[in-house]
């Protein structure tokens, strides 16, 4: 398919968009493979690593490339149509990188020394928060992961589910309740053998991201492990900056969704009906169904990239975002979800079959769905914040137009 132009602004654009596809174009090989087996694709991640893909978050003086919120959604839309599982795991990667970047919570030699791990030794990096036993903080779980302290440091003990990367990882950070200072704390962790992986990861979409079960028995840290502390009701790195380094997400679906339009497209104009006497692409229901495909994307890459680029442009509105980061997340995953059901109903019945990767798409686009933020929470959020907003004003304006209306 030709590259639409919507989303390319200049040629640094063009660029980025060249090197993604030339990395896809390797990935796409064995995505199916991987999504087959449900192994991780430990290749796809040589790949990476060899095209400088690990680095392209890291800020420039510590050896990466340093891309913007927007340069980093263009590459991560296209790396997504070869491979979901790919893309959302090294997405993990980039979003802590992109977060630390942009808001340096950790002591600076710190963040140098894993910059030049990632830059140097090909590291990956990602955060571990999702408890087992007492599911995602985010929704008010409570961390049963504990750090006490020890004549050497601190002594970790629990397990994380969800743990994207942990196959192939070698050092991540934890998020663990420090029984003694009754706080929470984001702890740096080299994996070792008191750190056990457990293969838990057997699921509908997204199969290849490894996202296994975490365990730490008496896991032994050294002080300097400890990174920062996550107040509540303070910016942290996963709050400040509205969240924007989560858009990656609706950029990976989107990217699913995209590819599923590009192979329907083809699919239909090769496809031959008899009942037609010509190509199904003529049919008018198809050309319907094509329509709104395209008018998703077009919706969907609108308000994706148009928020990119205003957060990217303007600091001083950076922590006033958060709502609008949420919104889109909530719009661009939904439509990814519509455009590759009317991809399958383009397709009928053959849609169901390995043989076709509409299949995959489908399993693989539901799971935006299940990143945070979830669709009742944004909705939640959002309601309420209209609310107050209403409520403030007629505080400040008790006669108002509705009272105007009442009166006539």
């Amino acid at each position: 398919m030709n590259e639409s132009n919507q989303t390319i602004r200049h040629e640094r654009d063009q660029q980025l968009v060249d090197y993604a596809n030339r990395v896809a174009d390797q990935i796409v090989v064995t995505a199916a493979k991987y999504d087959d087996s449900g192994k991780f694709p430990y290749e796809h991640f040589q790949i990476l690593e060899k095209e400088g893909y690990l680095k392209l978050t890291i800020p420039k003086e510590y050896g990466g490339r340093g891309l913007s919120l927007y340069e980093t959604l263009l590459v991560q839309e296209r790396l997504a149509k070869a491979s979901g599982s790919t893309a959302l795991s090294v997405g993990w990667h980039l979003m802590t990188f992109f977060s630390l970047s942009h808001f340096r919570p950790w002591k600076e030699e710190v963040f140098a020394e894993i910059c030049r791990a990632t830059v140097e030794e090909g590291y990956l990096l990602n955060v571990y928060m999702t408890e087992r036993a007492t599911g995602n903080i985010v929704r008010g779980g409570k961390l049963a992961t504990t750090a006490q302290k020890s004549s050497s440091g601190y002594v970790l003990n629990g397990r994380k589910a969800f743990a994207t990367l942990s196959p192939i990882i070698k050092q991540f950070t934890v998020l663990a309740y420090i029984e003694e200072e009754d706080k929470i704390a984001e702890f740096l962790v080299q994996k070792d053998d008191t750190v056990e992986i457990i293969d838990t990861w057997d699921v509908l979409g997204m199969r290849g991201t490894g996202s296994m079960d975490i365990v730490f028995h008496h896991t032994s840290l050294p002080e300097t492990a400890l990174l920062a502390y996550s107040e509540k009701g303070r910016f942290n790195r996963f709050t400040g900056k509205s969240s924007a380094y989560t858009l990656q997400l609706p950029a990976i679906y989107l990217g699913i969704a995209v590819a599923a339009r590009d192979f329907i497209l083809t699919y239909a104009m090769q496809r031959f009906s008899p009942s037609l006497n010509d190509y199904i692409v003529k049919a008018p229901h198809v050309q319907q169904k094509i329509g709104e495909i395209e008018a998703l994307i077009t919706v969907s890459r609108g308000l994706l990239y148009g928020l990119a680029e205003k957060w990217d442009s303007n600091l001083d509105i950076q922590d006033k975002l958060t709502h609008e980061v949420a919104v889109t997340k909530y719009a661009v995953c939904n439509n990814a979800i519509k455009i590759v059901e009317l991809a399958m109903r383009i397709a009928g019945g053959h849609a169901l079959s390995k043989g076709l990767p509409l299949e995959r798409y489908f399993r693989d686009v539901q799971c935006g769905a299940y990143n945070p933020p979830l669709d009742d929470m944004v909705l939640q959020n959002i309601a309420t914040a209209a609310i107050e907003h209403v409520k403030n004003r007629i505080q400040k304006e008790p006669y108002n137009e509705i009272h105007a209306v009442q009166s006539k």
